[in-house]
């Protein structure tokens, strides 16, 4: 870490939400990490759209470092039929912090990435140079596109104005503070919250599609960890996946069992319904860059993790996004 700690600022954008929270919770636990800067949460105060309100916020906060997590996001669903929206507000956010992190001259830049940016059709396991082989799936293009220009920008600031901007590729997160809307949370939120209304309803588990499609998912206080470490210690602009082991892929529907689980449903209430589209069968990661950069690192157990969310979300129902 730098000497001279007391001249850092660290500034997170989307910082209230799902990754933030977990940052927020990691550095706290860190007395090292709240010496070598101050961290700060974004949250609405500013509209990242705007390039005036942008403005404001760098000259209010003159940070030194920032991490964006500031996104338009949601599910499937929503994805597929708001894609110009995905398209034209990820633009706008991404275009505007990148330009107000040159003009201040912030020291490093690490911004979020998705692993919908990748090809549909390519083989598997994915990995980062394999970002721009093709299409991304239809179901999601706006916002798979828009993410993509992350790392087409990362490098061009890098050549023209030596910019230390990277990205980071994260595989499905879910974990406390998450976003629990039933139509634009992501699978576990979403799941999470129809499990705890169908217990109170005393009605079935019913889960859209098949439950067959594939994915990897990594517990925000995970990726907490590894995103601080990047910030520190990663120096390459080529973006990093940050990923469990492709051996902890699990099926949707076998996440549904483990919310259940979790919630305290018998899971003979789960109810596969197959009117629905799975979109993309699996989005398998390679995480061997990451392991060849952290090889001892411990992710928490998926039926740990989904447990403490499902008691996180009991706890904080009232207060949740949903």
């Amino acid at each position: 870490m730098e000497s001279i700690i007391s001249k850092n600022v660290i500034l997170v954008t989307g910082g209230t939400g799902l990754v933030g929270y977990g940052i927020r919770e990691y550095v706290n636990s860190k007395p090292d990490l709240l010496q070598w800067g101050e961290w700060i949460f974004l949250g609405s105060e500013y509209d990242l759209r705007s390039s005036e309100q942008t403005a404001k916020c760098f000259e209010k906060y003159q940070p030194t470092h920032v991490i964006h997590l500031a996104a338009k996001v949601g599910g499937l669903f929503i994805n597929m039929t708001h894609k110009v929206e995905f398209w034209r507000d990820n633009m706008l956010i991404n275009d505007n912090v990148m330009e107000y992190c040159r003009i201040h001259h912030v020291k490093k830049l690490v911004s979020f990435l998705s692993t919908c940016i990748f090809p549909d059709n390519t083989t598997y396991p994915i990995d980062e140079t394999m970002v721009h082989r093709g299409p991304p799936h239809s179901s999601n293009a706006g916002y798979a596109y828009a993410k993509r220009m992350i790392d087409v920008m990362n490098h061009c600031y890098n050549e023209q104005y030596g910019c230390q901007f990277t990205s980071v590729i994260p595989t499905n997160i879910y974990g406390p503070n998450d976003n629990y809307s039933l139509e634009s949370g992501h699978v576990i939120p979403s799941l999470i919250h129809k499990c705890y209304l169908a217990l109170h309803e005393n009605k079935p588990f019913v889960v859209k599609g098949s439950g067959r499609p594939l994915r990897q998912f990594i517990y925000n206080l995970d990726l907490a960890k590894l995103v601080v470490w990047t910030l520190l210690e990663y120096d390459q602009i080529e973006p990093l996946i940050l990923s469990v082991d492709e051996a902890d892929e699990i099926c949707i529907s076998d996440v549904a069992h483990l919310i259940a689980r979790g919630m305290g449903m018998p899971e003979s209430n789960i109810i596969m319904d197959t009117n629905f589209a799975d979109g993309q069968f699996r989005k398998t990661a390679s995480n061997r860059k990451l392991r060849q950069l952290l090889p001892d690192f411990q992710f928490t157990p998926i039926e740990e993790a989904i447990k403490s969310s499902c008691q996180w979300f009991i706890q904080h129902y009232n207060e949740v996004r949903k």
